[in-house]
């Protein structure tokens, strides 16, 4: 559970006028299996926690780890779909519908100040499960827009993070930006059989967990960028980068002295870490 009594909500800055304003703080989720879109645990618990305590934005925009695309798109239409894209869980998941609506005029918007890339508006893609199975409990009335922004896989860490600096205006319009992933993920070698077991993870999954976490709150983003450099455990957290991308969105999106906080900090059957990250 998350220390939420260490959170200040909005950070405050005040501009050349004397005019107060709010930066709404930016997040990255350990999404972690779909099934915690209907169950109700620790995790699904403090996600909930979060919608109640955080300050309601605008709308919220997220990169999840399963929308991966050539070029980079932004979800544009009126009513995003609920898309289940995974396989063999039980039927009451797939009948989750999640009836957000989306924002178009916040899509062109985020389109307009990227200069980095030609963001393109999708009509077809919705809401996956990275994104729904965490905000249907943060937001459980649907009364926030909720828009997608895709990950191009074609193009290397930095890009990533560099775009994410060029989304910063839109915290200071009340937007919620949230990465969501995993810091640590490598589906090959889950232990099935322990996944009921309490935080339970490999050596290698804590070390390179905290190693993650230290580098975060030292502030060594260009190592976090770099992890394929930081040897044979790296590349066993992160076989694949598609759950660690979205973490970078979120680091990307740090002020120089902005709070860092985690939370939901456990290990899931093994080789999976639920750890988050809450900047603001």
């Amino acid at each position: 559970m998350a220390d939420f009594q260490s959170f200040s909500g909005l950070k405050t800055f005040t501009d050349t006028l004397g005019k107060t304003e709010f930066l709404m703080p930016a997040l990255f989720m350990g999404h972690g299996s779909p099934m915690n879109g209907i169950e109700d645990n620790e995790f699904s618990k403090t996600w909930y926690e979060f919608g109640n305590l955080l300050p309601i934005p605008k709308a919220v925009i997220v990169i999840s780890a399963h929308w991966l695309t050539k070029g980079t798109n932004i979800t544009a239409m009126d009513f995003p779909k609920t898309i289940h894209d995974f396989g063999g869980f039980p039927e009451e998941l797939y009948k989750v519908q999640y009836p957000a609506k989306g924002s178009p005029e916040l899509a062109r918007e985020t389109r307009q100040i990227v200069s980095l890339t030609d963001v393109q508006l999708d009509h077809e893609w919705g809401l996956d499960h990275g994104a729904w199975t965490v905000i249907r409990h943060m937001y459980p009335d649907a009364n926030i827009p909720v828009l997608q922004l895709s990950i191009d896989y074609s193009k290397d860490m930095r890009y990533h993070y560099d775009l994410a600096k060029e989304l910063q205006a839109l915290r200071k319009k009340g937007v919620l930006i949230m990465g969501s992933g995993n810091m640590v993920h490598n589906l090959r070698m889950v232990a099935w059989n322990k996944l009921n077991e309490e935080n339970y993870g490999f050596d290698w999954t804590f070390q390179m967990n905290q190693l993650f976490k230290d580098l975060i709150i030292n502030g060594d983003h260009d190592k976090l960028i770099d992890y394929t450099k930081l040897g044979r455990e790296a590349m066993l957290a992160i076989p694949t980068p598609d759950h660690y991308i979205p973490l970078l969105y979120t680091l990307g999106l740090k002020g120089k002295n902005e709070d860092v906080s985690f939370f939901n900090d456990k290990a899931v059957g093994g080789s999976i870490t639920m750890t988050s990250v809450k900047i603001g």
